[in-house]
C-alpha cells in the first residue's frame, strides 16, 4: 500500500558540501521563514525536481534536511522554509536566530527521495510544514495542465506558510484551519480506492500514520510520503551482535548488541556519510552486497526491504550473522 518513493531512486551518498549565500528571507507565516541561496560565484546552482531537499549545514554540529519550495525551473535559486520549532533538536531554532542575509552556508544537494510520479490524477495533502515539498510539485503540475487537489491543514491560517498564495489557487485548494474547521476529514477526502489517482502527502507524523490507514485498500505504489522526522520510535536493539564486512576496503566491524551500522563504523574511525540518525533523509542509503538486512528506517518502500539491495546504515541492523556492503 505504501511506498514512499520509486523503487529505481537512491541517493548520492558521496555527494559533496558546498557554500551558498543567503540572498533572501522572507516571513511566509507566523514562525516560518522561507530562505533564498544563489551560489557565490553567480553561476547557476543546478537544476532539482520537485520532492528534492537539501542537507544544510546548521550550526557547527548539525546537519538538517529542508525541501526546497520555490520554483524548480529556477536554477539560479534555491528556496527553503524553516519553522521555528521550540521542540525540535535545535536546527531550525539554530537558523532563525542565527541566518541573516548576506551570510555563507554549507549545504549539500539536492537530492531526492520524493519524487513526482507519473499519474492521471494527484492529491496532495499537507500538514504545516509539509506543504514545502508539496507547494513544488504544484508548480510542476500547474505547468503540466495535471489533475490535482491540495488539502492543506494546520493548527491556524497565521500559521500555514503560503496560504494565500494557494488559496488563490481555488478550487484545486482546500484549506483547512485546525481552529476554525477542525481536523481534516481523510475519509471525505481520500474517498474510495481509485487506481488512476496518487496521492502525496507530507506532514507530522499523526496526519501521516492516519493518511496511510485511509490508504490501507489502496492499490500498492498508491500513496507516497515524506516525514521530516521519526516519530515513530525504532525498534529497541536486540541481544546479539554480528559482522559487517566493507568491501571495498576489505575491514570487518564487530557491530555490538546497542549499537546501529553507522555507530560501529564511528568507534572504528570509518567515515560514512550520514545525515538524520533517524532513518528518514537518505543520506547514509547503502548497497548491501551479501547477508540479510534489518531495516529500521521510515524511507524505503516495502519493495525495496523485500529486495534488500540498500540499507540505511544509521539506524538499521543485520538479521544474519554476517553484512557485506559496498564501502
Amino acid at each position: 500500500m505504501n511506498e514512499a518513493r520509486q523503487d529505481d531512486v537512491h541517493v548520492d551518498t558521496a555527494a559533496e558540501f558546498r557554500q551558498v549565500r543567503v540572498r533572501e528571507l522572507i516571513w511566509r507565516s507566523e514562525g516560518v521563514v522561507s530562505i533564498g541561496f544563489v551560489s557565490l560565484d553567480g553561476c547557476p546552482l543546478g537544476p532539482w525536481e520537485p520532492g528534492a531537499h537539501l542537507d544544510v549545514q546548521a550550526g557547527p554540529d548539525m546537519v538538517r534536511q529542508y525541501s526546497l519550495c520555490g520554483d524548480p525551473t529556477n536554477a539560479h535559486t534555491w528556496q527553503i522554509a524553516v519553522q521555528r520549532d521550540p521542540r525540535s533538536r535545535g536546527g531550525s531554532i539554530w537558523m532563525h536566530d542565527n541566518v541573516r542575509v548576506g551570510d555563507v552556508l554549507t549545504v549539500r544537494g539536492p537530492r531526492n527521495n520524493f519524487p513526482l510520479v507519473e499519474a492521471e490524477e494527484y492529491l496532495l495533502i499537507a500538514g504545516g510544514i509539509g506543504i514545502t515539498p508539496l507547494r513544488a510539485m504544484i508548480a510542476q503540475l500547474q505547468t503540466r495542465e495535471a489533475r490535482w487537489r491540495l488539502v492543506y491543514g494546520g493548527r491556524s491560517r497565521t500559521t500555514m506558510a503560503f496560504v494565500d498564495e494557494l488559496a488563490a489557487l481555488g478550487e484545486h485548494v482546500s484549506v483547512v484551519p485546525q481552529d476554525e474547521l477542525g481536523i481534516i476529514d481523510l475519509q471525505a477526502e481520500i474517498g474510495q480506492p481509485r487506481p488512476d489517482v496518487t496521492i502525496y502527502c507530507c506532514g507530522p507524523e499523526p496526519l501521516i500514520a492516519a493518511v496511510e490507514n485511509a490508504c490501507q485498500d489502496w492499490p500498492a505504489g498508491s500513496l507516497h510520503v515524506e516525514r521530516f522526522r521519526a516519530d515513530i520510535p525504532v525498534v529497541a536493539p536486540d541481544s546479539t551482535s554480528f559482522e559487517v564486512v566493507l568491501e571495498k576496503t576489505g575491514t570487518t566491524i564487530v557491530v555490538g548488541p546497542d549499537q546501529s551500522i553507522l555507530e560501529a563504523m564511528e568507534d572504528a574511525s570509518i567515515a560514512v556519510s550520514f545525515g538524520c540518525r533517524e532513518g528518514i533523509c537518505g543520506t547514509c542509503e547503502t548497497k548491501v552486497l551479501g547477508g540479510l538486512p534489518e531495516h529500521r528506517d521510515l524511507l524505503l518502500s516495502e519493495a525495496e526491504r523485500t529486495a534488500n539491495t540498500s540499507m540505511m546504515v544509521c539506524v538499521s541492523r543485520a538479521l544474519s550473522p554476517q553484512l557485506v556492503l559496498d564501502l
